[in-house]
C-alpha cells in the first residue's frame, strides 16, 4: 500500500506544518521526513495502515513537535528577532504552465491554504506557547482533529490534550497582538506606501498607533534592528531611513499570510516583506522580514 494522492497528502501536510512551525523551509523538511518514514516501512506496516493520509499527519506532528522542542536552543544563536516566514498569494507565483494541471506545485507557499489561522499576529502569538499547546490548538483548533487523535500523537491523554487547547486558546485571546484587526484595510496600506514614498515622517506617524511596535528579522544576514522599535515617531523615522541604507526602494502593497501588506524590492529581488496589523484604524504592529532564507518563496519567479 502505497499513498494514492501524494500531492494532495502533500498539502495537507503542509498546511500542518508551517502552522506548527512559522516556517515554509522547516514545514517543508518535516513533511519529506514522513515521506521517508513511510517508505521505510516494510510492505506488510503499510498494509496495515488504515488511512495513509492520518498515518501522515500523525507522523509529521511528531516531528513538527520535536523540532518546536528544539527552537529555543536552536534560537539561542540567532541574531535579533525570530519571525514566522511570510507566505505570498499564490496566483503570483504559480507558473502558468502549472496551474489547472494538477502538478504538485515546485515552492511549498503554493501548498498553503491562505487564511486567518497563517495570520502573522496569530503565527506570532503561536510563538509565545508551549509545543504541546501548539500542536494541541493547530490540529483540535484549524484542522478539527480529536483530542483522541492529537493524544497518540503528544504522548497525553485526550483530558489533557482538551486542556493543551484550552489554556492555548485562553493565552491568544489574551495576547494584544490577537486583538487587533488581522484582515487590515487596503487603504491603510496604500496610504502607508504614499506616506513611505514621500519620506512623510508626520505623515507616516499619522498612520501609526502611539504604542506601536516594529519587529524587524534580518537573521544577522541584513542590516535589521536587533531589538523591537517602539512609538510612532521611532517606527516612522525607522520607515524613512529605509531609502538611506537601501537607495532607490520599490515599494508595493502584497498579500501576505492572506491579507493586505508590503513588499520592498529593488527591482530584481524582494528585500523586505511587512505584515501588518491594526486597530480602530491605526497601525499598531508592523512585522518586517528581511532575511534573505526567508524571502525565497517572493524571490521565486524572479528567479525563473
Amino acid at each position: 500500500m502505497t499513498p494514492t494522492e501524494p500531492d494532495e497528502d502533500r498539502r495537507v501536510l503542509i498546511n500542518v506544518a508551517y502552522r506548527m512551525l512559522g516556517s515554509l523551509a522547516d514545514a517543508e523538511d518535516a513533511v519529506q521526513d514522513a515521506y521517508v518514514r513511510w517508505y521505510r516501512l516494510t510492505p506488510d506496516q503499510r498494509a496495515s495502515v488504515e488511512s495513509v493520509t492520518a498515518w501522515l499527519v500523525q507522523v509529521t506532528s511528531r516531528i513538527c513537535l520535536d523540532v518546536l522542542r528544539s527552537a529555543p536552543r536552536r534560537r539561542e544563536h540567532y541574531l535579533g528577532e525570530w519571525l514566522p516566514e511570510p507566505v505570498p498569494a499564490r496566483p503570483r507565483w504559480r507558473s502558468d504552465h502549472g496551474a489547472g494541471t494538477g502538478a504538485d506545485p515546485a515552492d511549498p507557499a503554493d501548498r498553503v491554504t491562505l487564511d486567518e489561522s497563517v495570520s502573522t499576529a496569530l503565527l506570532v502569538v503561536l510563538e509565545t506557547l508551549t509545543p504541546a499547546e501548539r500542536v494541541a490548538f493547530v490540529l483540535h483548533d484549524v484542522f478539527r482533529h480529536t483530542f483522541v487523535e492529537i493524544a497518540a500523537i503528544v504522548g497525553r491523554s485526550p483530558a489533557a490534550c482538551r486542556q493543551l487547547a484550552t489554556a492555548a486558546r485562553r493565552r491568544i485571546a489574551g495576547s494584544a497582538v490577537a486583538r487587533t484587526e488581522t484582515s487590515v484595510d487596503a487603504a491603510i496600506v496604500a496610504a502607508l506606501k504614499e506616506a513611505w514614498d514621500k519620506a512623510d515622517l508626520d505623515g507616516l506617524a499619522a498612520l501609526l498607533d502611539p504604542d506601536v511596535v516594529a519587529v524587524t528579522d534580518g537573521g544577522g544576514l541584513v542590516s535589521a534592528p536587533i531589538e523591537a522599535i517602539h512609538g510612532a515617531v521611532d517606527v516612522a523615522r525607522l520607515l524613512v531611513d529605509v531609502p538611506r541604507r537601501q537607495p532607490g526602494p520599490i515599494v508595493r502593497p502584497a498579500t501576505v499570510n492572506g491579507t493586505s501588506g508590503i513588499e520592498a524590492s529593488d527591482g530584481h529581488r524582494t528585500l523586505a516583506v511587512i505584515s501588518i496589523a491594526a486597530a480602530n484604524g491605526r497601525i499598531t504592529h508592523l512585522w518586517i522580514v528581511r532575511n534573505p532564507t526567508k524571502l525565497a518563496a517572493w524571490n521565486a519567479t524572479r528567479a525563473r
